[in-house]
């Protein structure tokens, strides 16, 4: 008998997230097609939460693999220090126009956790490539309680204290945490920055969502005082953008939605639609600027042996033309509509709290009697429940939420919707 994909997987594959010795076997995915994937028996799943939230225009999307096998053809990979070649270069000249603020550099490298990585060290170096000897050092590094920026040792750092950084605590490096901002609580947020501003080198923050930690949705108003503040002490702004940017806030950028500029700004997830690995960090002339300088110690060190690669910076850019499509926009709207519609049912549902939406995001918490987190109980079971329903929900904990590509269907929609009806309903929720 033929072993099946997910057999073979189980002999030599070690998953993400994931307790091995207690998950379930492996869906073995053979192809993708719009919102849909299919497994090796045929079977079709809905793929409500875009692959971990980068795939925004559907899996396969002929325009993005035309692209791609052109490119492939002609230039898979080169060293990207002291060479340099076309989709590179093309990918820098379209994105940064589209960018909030005035970024005018991209380094690049190959995920997101590496792209906040870059940034960290661009922030600590301009600092310490500008100062003199009188001038106190700026080493700090500030971030927001529940953040979640990355797995790599820097990005843990400037991450919560959590599960995903438990084991690790220790070899990480003190950040100052501060809670997310609101109207009420910014006075306080503002001296406490006051406090720790001599010696602060950056702030980096997601803007109004935070991801990982729950999707969890705060104020723009309130983040852009706390902005302005904090650039009034001369430290720099850090946004990631890793989830965020590429439309899933209703805006093309989170940023949009604020009167303050970054400094500096992380990328990666929906850049390439999803197709293949890529991390971007722009950056504002002055940041660049730091770091020019006849001392090669004023250089800023590091660098990816995939740095730049042609295929992935092809599949951005081909991803880039549908986003700037009307139709892209369009979508995007649709969706957004549908979900404030669900929405609605949703607060009406008694086992249901702390329903929000922002963009093409819809989140809720399940009420259980264990603690809002991403290890409550629930998770196991919810995350069954849509496997069986052929929906793909991956739940934070006892959130669940519905992120899906631009590009699903009302029908599609509807068959999410319906599956989260039913297992609040057949769960006594």
């Amino acid at each position: 008998m033929q072993r099946t994909l997910s057999d073979r997987d189980q002999a030599v594959i070690w998953h993400p997230y994931t307790q091995m010795q207690t998950a379930p076997a492996p869906i073995g995915i053979v192809r993708g097609e719009g919102a849909r994937l299919y497994d090796e028996q045929g079977a079709c799943y809905i793929d409500a939460t875009s692959s971990w939230w980068v795939n925004i225009h559907g899996h396969a999307h002929p325009h993005i693999t035309t692209r791609l096998a052109a490119q492939a053809a002609q230039l898979q990979h080169c060293i990207f220090a002291g060479y340099t070649h076309e989709p590179a270069v093309a990918l820098a000249e379209q994105l940064l126009p589209l960018l909030p603020g005035e970024q005018r550099k991209v380094f690049y490298s190959d995920n997101g956790s590496t792209a906040v990585e870059v940034a960290l060290k661009m922030a600590i170096q301009y600092h310490a490539n500008g100062r003199d000897d009188v001038a106190p050092p700026r080493r700090r590094l500030l971030a927001f309680r529940n953040a979640y920026h990355g797995d790599t040792f820097g990005a843990m750092s400037v991450s919560e204290r959590s599960v995903f950084t438990k084991a690790f605590d220790s070899y990480l490096f003190d950040v100052s945490f501060l809670d997310l901002p609101t109207m009420e609580n910014i006075g306080r947020l503002c001296d406490e920055v006051d406090q720790l501003a001599g010696d602060t080198a950056a702030f980096i923050f997601e803007p109004l969502l935070q991801g990982a930690a729950g999707m969890l949705v705060y104020q723009a108003a309130a983040l852009d005082l706390l902005l302005k503040h904090c650039r009034g002490k001369g430290i720099l702004l850090i946004a990631d953008e890793i989830f965020t940017g590429f439309g899933r806030t209703g805006k093309d950028f989170a940023m949009q939605h604020l009167q303050t500029a970054p400094d500096v700004i992380c990328l990666s997830k929906g850049l390439t639609g999803g197709a293949i690995a890529l991390g971007v960090t722009t950056c504002a002339q002055h940041i660049y600027d730091a770091f020019l300088s006849e001392n090669k110690l004023k250089t800023l060190f590091h660098g990816h042996s995939f740095t730049a690669n042609p295929l992935a910076c092809t599949a951005a850019l081909a991803s880039l033309e549908l986003f700037r499509e009307p139709a892209c926009r369009q979508q995007r709207q649709r969706v957004s509509e549908a979900h404030a519609q669900f929405a609605g049912w949703l607060n009406n549902c008694p086992s249901v709290k702390n329903v929000r939406q922002l963009g093409t995001l819809l989140a809720f918490d399940v009420i259980t009697a264990g603690p809002d987190t991403y290890t409550n109980e629930l998770a196991a079971a919810i995350h069954r429940f849509f496997r069986a329903r052929k929906v793909m929900l991956r739940p934070l904990g006892n959130t669940i939420y519905i992120l899906p590509p631009y590009c699903i269907t009302n029908e599609e929609l509807e068959v999410v919707y319906d599956s989260v009806r039913d297992f609040l309903r057949e769960t006594g929720n």
